[in-house]
């Protein structure tokens, strides 16, 4: 029973992180769209960029707080970020993800899995310290 307490509590932490951090870069983004001369165009690779290290933090931090299997908890919680992302676009948009999207999506829960690894063996390492 503390193991499942453990993954559903690392799962649903990892994806409130990776959410605040999507809303803050989000919100950095749009300010510097906003006054300055920058184009979206831009700034495309730069928000990639963000939205694959804020999987892998979200995976990191998730695979922490679980404390075993890491790439389980991490793909778990990439899948849910996508699962998230999918059902706004579809409910919201009436649209499927198109290829693009859903290479992106799989290299998210890869990134996030990869997180998830290194979180549980972080965390494996300061407990085995103590």
């Amino acid at each position: 029973m503390e193991d499942s307490k453990n993954v559903g509590g690392g799962i649903l932490f990892g994806l409130i992180v990776v959410f605040v951090l999507a809303i803050i870069s989000s919100l950095i983004i749009s300010l510097l769209l906003t006054f300055t001369s920058l184009q979206e165009s831009s700034v495309q690779f730069v928000v990639t960029a963000i939205s694959f290290v804020s999987l892998f933090i979200g995976g990191f931090i998730s695979g922490g707080k679980g404390k075993q299997k890491g790439w389980m908890i991490g793909g778990l919680t990439g899948l849910s970020y996508s699962l998230i992302i999918f059902l706004f676009q579809y409910l919201g948009q009436d649209s499927l993800f198109n290829l693009q999207q859903t290479i992106y999506h799989v290299c998210y829960i890869l990134t996030a899995m990869m997180g998830g690894i290194l979180g549980v063996n972080m965390s494996n390492n300061k407990s085995r310290a103590a």
